[in-house]
């Protein structure tokens, strides 16, 4: 029952964020403290799977994580860039569009990394370090792109990854080393808290953006959905070119393709005087979720094969 409910991961995020459009008090209640705070929750729940063994695999292959962190900063800020001008964006939605694509991956990607069955230690040390340089690379490329200045605060962005992924990964960590009885226990409902998590976050930040969603037209709608989906494609189809495995070639292609929206969202708010700027990484949070959690349905099955 709770791998069938845990299965329907892209049902449950679309469900969420077609509620969240029709009556927005239903998941708007989901916000402030709360968004960390469950995120925190997530990344607890892919800590009790990990163990220090782990992390040092992937330091001992650093080529990955380069790779990984190369390609969010280039294929992402490029496509942006392209997309808007390809569908000739209103200005404010293509500075919008631009910002979301060159924010770092987000912790969402390490979820769905978990639910699909790939290289968690990977995914969070591409995001770890990937969000570590957004204090420079997110607002040079966002200037270079959109000739727009950001100013990111780069203590707050480090306290954050520090307080969201670092800490409760490594708090997962050693209670996998130290209470193996009660992680095991845990462990069997993670997936799905992971699931419930996701789902009310991106179901906030719909619900709280939905007059500006409901009147951004189709070419936006296009353009964020055709960001994500050449984000994950381009992703996988060049980590194999450069000769990654199926199982980190699939991490790196969920870390390209998933962005922070919810950075997105807040550098919109507190950089721009006008709202619409932040509508890109609203929608950004959907799709990305709903491509993202398929992708996971589709490879955690089909997992064993490449163990």
């Amino acid at each position: 029952m709770i791998k069938r409910l845990t299965d329907a991961f892209p049902l449950w995020v679309l469900a969420g964020a077609l509620l969240a459009l029709y009556h927005p008090p239903l998941f708007t209640w989901f916000s402030g403290p709360l968004i960390p705070a469950g995120l925190g929750m997530i990344m607890l729940g892919m800590g009790l799977t990990l163990s220090w063994q782990n992390f040092s695999e992937v330091i001992r292959k650093p080529r990955l994580v380069f790779l990984g962190v190369v390609l969010q900063y280039s294929v992402m800020p490029l496509m942006g860039w392209s997309l808007a001008y390809l569908y000739r964006l209103p200005n404010l939605f293509a500075v919008g569009l631009i910002l979301v694509a060159c924010c770092p991956g987000g912790t969402a990607s390490n979820v769905v990394t978990y639910l699909a069955k790939g290289d968690v230690p990977l995914s969070v040390t591409m995001t770890s370090v990937s969000t570590l340089i957004a204090v420079i690379m997110t607002p040079a490329l966002t200037t270079l792109l959109a000739g727009s200045r950001i100013d990111v605060n780069g203590w707050g962005l480090f306290w954050s990854t520090v307080q969201v992924v670092i800490i409760p990964v490594a708090a997962g960590v050693l209670m996998n080393r130290f209470l193996p009885n009660i992680t095991k226990r845990l462990v069997k409902f993670s997936p799905l808290v992971a699931v419930i998590f996701i789902t009310l976050i991106v179901a906030s930040i719909v619900g709280a953006g939905r007059d500006q969603i409901l009147r951004s037209g189709f070419a936006l709608i296009l353009a964020v959905f055709f960001l994500h989906a050449l984000g994950f494609l381009f992703g996988y189809v060049f980590s194999r070119a450069s000769r990654a495995g199926v199982i980190p070639a699939r991490t790196i292609s969920i870390e390209v393709g998933m962005q922070n929206s919810g950075l997105g969202v807040v550098l919109a708010r507190q950089n721009f005087s006008d709202p619409l700027v932040a509508v890109p990484s609203a929608i950004s949070s959907v799709f990305h979720s709903i491509i993202a959690s398929s992708l996971a349905a589709l490879w955690r099955n089909d997992a064993h094969k490449h163990k």
